[in-house]
């Protein structure tokens, strides 16, 4: 499936203390997209969402921080991935 170049969106990592590796650029720029060559899936737990539905209900701010955590796989036949979420975790207000 071709992707425009103007719907990809550069990534960046956080900043951090100390840097694992060189961060200046080498190379030509390359664009990388997860659906470029694989049909994505997402398959969520119920139990998992009703917690975090929960959560956002008794959350007093509008706004609020929490992680969804899983894993990703590739399909038998190769052609696609599969994200499934199993997890929730509010995350710590500090």
């Amino acid at each position: 499936r071709f992707v425009p170049e103007r719907m990809m969106v550069p990534f960046s990592f956080p900043l951090s203390k100390c840097a694992l590796w060189d961060p200046v650029p080498r190379g030509d720029v390359i664009g990388s997209h997860i659906t470029y060559y694989r049909n994505p899936k997402l398959s969520m737990m119920e139990k998992t969402l009703r917690l975090a539905y929960r959560h956002a209900k008794q959350n007093e701010k509008k706004l609020f921080s929490c992680f969804l955590l899983g894993t990703l796989a590739v399909d038998e036949d190769g052609e696609g991935i599969t994200l499934t979420i199993d997890r929730f975790d509010p995350g710590r207000e500090v």
